[in-house]
C-alpha cells in the first residue's frame, strides 16, 4: 500500500470517518458476559466488548469496563465474578443485558435468563449458556495514557477457579468443539458481531525448532 492510499489519523484529533474504525480493526473481540453480584447478593450480568484470555497456567482473563459501572464495583467488593460463553441464540438475551439497567436491578430477570449457583464463588452462572469461567478477582486498576495520566477506564484480571462445559462441546476424541456452540463475537461499528462457524475454521501449527534452518 503506498503512502498516498492510507487514510492516516492522530487518534488525539479525531479519525474524520463516519464511525470510530479502532474497534472493528481490532476485531473481532470475545464478548465478556460477566456475572456478578454486589455486597447484598444482588444479581448483575453484562457485556464487554474488550475481552480476552491473557495466561495459561494459572488461567486468567481480563476485560475493561470503560468507567466505573455496577460489575466492576461488584467485583471490588466480592472478589469475585463468572464469564458466560455468549453464542448465536444467546444474542438476543446478551444484547439485552447490555441495557443501561438502574442500579439493583437484575439482568437476569430483564432477558429472560436462569441463574444458576456456581461451586466456588458467589457469583451465579447463565445456566443457558454452554461455557462458564468462575473467577476469583486477581488484579484491578484504571489504564493510563503514554503520558502517565488516568483514563476513566477499568482493568479487571481474575484467575479462572473452575470451568463448565457443556458435554455436548467435548468430542469424542476429548477435544473440545469451538465452532460447534457458535460463538459470537464483536466485530465493530454500532452493532457488527460475527458468529463462529465450522466453515470458517482452518488449522494452522506453530512452527517446531526442526522447521527452523540453520544459521549458516
Amino acid at each position: 500500500m503506498a503512502a498516498a492510499d492510507a487514510h492516516q489519523y492522530l487518534p488525539r484529533d479525531g479519525h474524520g470517518l463516519a464511525h470510530d474504525p479502532f474497534n472493528a480493526i481490532v476485531g473481532p473481540r470475545p464478548i465478556g458476559w460477566i456475572s456478578t453480584v454486589d455486597a447484598e447478593g444482588r444479581r448483575n450480568l453484562a457485556p464487554y466488548s474488550f475481552f480476552n484470555a491473557f495466561n495459561y497456567t494459572p488461567p486468567i482473563v481480563g476485560f475493561a469496563s470503560t468507567g466505573w459501572k455496577d460489575t466492576v464495583a461488584n467485583i471490588q467488593a466480592t472478589g469475585v465474578f463468572c464469564w458466560n460463553l455468549a453464542t448465536r441464540d444467546l444474542a438476543a438475551a446478551m444484547n439485552v443485558t447490555s441495557a443501561p439497567a438502574a442500579p439493583g436491578q437484575d439482568e437476569f430477570d430483564l432477558a429472560g435468563l436462569t441463574p444458576v449457583a456456581s461451586s466456588l464463588i458467589a457469583a451465579p452462572r447463565v445456566l443457558e449458556s454452554p461455557v462458564n469461567f468462575e473467577c476469583r478477582l486477581t488484579q484491578s486498576f484504571k489504564l493510563t495514557t503514554a503520558a502517565g495520566d488516568e483514563v476513566e477506564t477499568w482493568m479487571t484480571f481474575g484467575e479462572v477457579v473452575a470451568v463448565h462445559i457443556d458435554r455436548r462441546l467435548i468430542r469424542a476424541d476429548g477435544v473440545y468443539d469451538a465452532p460447534a456452540g457458535e460463538p459470537i463475537l464483536r466485530w465493530g461499528g454500532r452493532g457488527d458481531y460475527i458468529a463462529v462457524e465450522p466453515a470458517a475454521m482452518f488449522e494452522l501449527l506453530r512452527p517446531t525448532k526442526a522447521d527452523i534452518p540453520p544459521l549458516v
